[in-house]
């Protein structure tokens, strides 16, 4: 399948139905999933059901899906998917950014990497005027990706945890960036 976009290391393509084994290891990792559900396991059912749809969407004011998934350039390698879709599926002025990656890839700039790209992507080519992020306030890495991606620390808010995970009492942080900062920056 032909990639939605590539790096110098990365290849993000749209995700099929059989990349479940890969979304099902990769949510079934605890410490990928520490600060989104606090490390529970995740059935191949969720995966099927849940998670597939949403990462096959289709946005009709973006004409992309807004997640993809993330190989190696070398290796042809899963290591996750990265999101970049809009907050509203009519309006592509105010994009998400989001990233899930494997261990294996932590530490090695790959969500660098692939956030830089899609903000770019998302200013150049997808019509996007804001880029938005949010994490859990105690997740230093996501924080520190969203940063190095040029995104800047907005807001604290605290939200509703149906089932509350460690480090939730402290509250999540939204990051963003604008078109016109991100243009600033280039010159």
């Amino acid at each position: 399948m032909p990639a939605f976009l590539e790096t110098d290391r990365l290849a993000l393509r749209p995700f099929t139905d059989a990349d479940a084994p890969y979304l099902l290891a990769l949510d079934n990792d605890p410490e990928v999933m520490r600060y989104i559900n606090g490390g529970r396991p995740t059935t191949a059912e969720s995966i099927r059901e849940r998670s597939l749809p949403r990462l096959l969407h289709d946005h009709p004011c973006t004409g992309t899906r807004g997640f993809w998934a993330a190989e190696e350039k070398a290796t042809g390698t899963f290591l996750g998917w990265f999101e970049l879709r809009p907050v509203d599926d009519q309006d592509r002025t105010v994009v998400e950014l989001g990233y899930r990656l494997n261990r294996a890839a932590w530490g090695r700039g790959y969500a660098t990497e692939g956030a830089r790209a899609l903000v770019r992507k998302g200013f150049t080519d997808l019509g996007a005027e804001r880029v938005t992020a949010n994490t859990m306030a105690v997740n230093a890495g996501s924080r520190r990706v969203m940063e190095k991606a040029g995104l800047t620390f907005l807001r604290a808010y605290t939200d509703d945890w149906p089932d509350a995970i460690e480090g939730s009492e402290h509250g999540e942080v939204e990051y963003e960036l604008t078109r016109a900062e991100w243009a600033a920056r280039r010159r």
